[in-house]
């Protein structure tokens, strides 16, 4: 009897071993989210979000923390790529631009006036392009799942107002750390200095940059015209997309209805994340654009004319970096762009 009951109590101790969830030997008590803003910004509601279907529809399987700010790479955005891929991190809601030093195919967004309109970075992101693009991130050791948006990036100062291409000369402008805002900004006669969105605000605060470029997400939501930033230029020249991606060890080591979990979550989370960054900075919708007025901002929306006068100052700086990003790759894009439904 003692032995029937032993066996007994090893079989429903195995089987109980056999039902254990998997974290309980592989996974991870904490999975750590990077972004570089805050929560409060679009792009960190987006990785919010993402965390939150996540948690819950792994029943707390899979628990993310989201570290915001540049937390997890010692201030430099710049270095989020290389984390997550080296493990560091394990997730990240991240910038085209802060990535494109590893993955120079990202740069592909940062074409001074590449993308129209809406529609062309739908184009781009929801089609071959994004496809293409998906497939050389995870050749680089990171799984990508979805698409999000920073947005357009318009470009402020604390000195006058900016309606042509002269009007940048001398201005003292923070940027990223990336060589084609470099050579942009330095073909159109500004002063671009790099330096992280940490070190930003501060350093606008203090006058010791004169303006910055960045969504109207990211201009209201840090108060930038409370730090003297009252000329707005609405000019469209390149928007970043974001990617939500997982290590690809981390990956791997869920299972595979988990791993379908994360990623619908991502995708559903992305889509969210979008309709948040265009609110109020569209034609249809522009209400966020009247509140930044109602701070005392003078709003410069540049004519057809205007516009094709920096398109014509920044195409040199365009030819010079296609046959980086990749040509193909570029008309790939160019063609998208020119098909794509207005």
């Amino acid at each position: 009897m003692k032995l029937r009951n032993l066996i007994g109590a090893a079989l429903c101790a195995a089987a109980a071993f056999a039902l254990t969830p998997a974290h309980a030997q592989n996974y991870k008590s904490e999975y750590k989210l990077s972004i570089v803003v805050g929560t409060s910004f679009p792009w960190g509601q987006g990785a919010v979000i993402w965390s939150d279907l996540v948690r819950e529809r792994t029943n707390g399987r899979i628990n993310i923390k989201v570290y915001p700010g540049t937390s997890l790479v010692q201030g430099d955005q710049t270095r989020e790529f290389t984390a997550i891929r080296q493990g560091v991190i394990d997730m990240a809601v991240g910038s085209t631009i802060n990535w494109s030093p590893q993955v120079k195919q990202l740069n592909l967004f940062s074409l001074p006036f590449l993308m129209p309109d809406y529609a062309a970075i739908d184009a781009l992101v929801q089609g071959d392009v994004g496809a293409e693009l998906f497939k050389v991130i995870e050749k680089s050791g990171v799984v990508p799942l979805a698409w999000g948006e920073n947005g357009y990036r318009q470009l402020s100062n604390s000195r006058h107002a900016i309606s042509k291409p002269e009007d940048l000369k001398g201005l003292k402008l923070r940027v990223v750390g990336s060589p084609l805002y470099i050579d942009t900004f330095t073909a159109l006669g500004a002063n671009p200095t790099q330096m992280s969105w940490a070190d930003a605000q501060p350093a606008l605060a203090s006058g010791a940059v004169d303006g910055q470029e960045n969504p109207l997400s990211i201009y209201t939501g840090a108060k930038l015209y409370d730090v003297a930033q009252k000329y707005l230029t609405l000019w469209n020249y390149v928007a970043d997309p974001l990617v939500f991606v997982v290590n690809r060890e981390v990956w791997e080591s869920w299972s595979e209805a988990d791993r379908k979990i994360v990623r619908e979550a991502a995708i559903e989370a992305g889509k969210k994340e979008i309709a948040i960054a265009r609110k109020g900075v569209t034609p249809e919708d522009p209400s966020l654009l009247k509140e930044i007025e109602g701070h005392g901002v003078t709003v410069t929306s540049l004519t057809e004319e205007q516009h094709k006068a920096f398109v014509a100052v920044t195409k040199p700086v365009y030819d010079k970096w296609k046959p980086r990003v990749g040509e193909d790759l570029v008309n790939m894009a160019e063609k998208a762009i020119a098909a794509r439904k207005k």
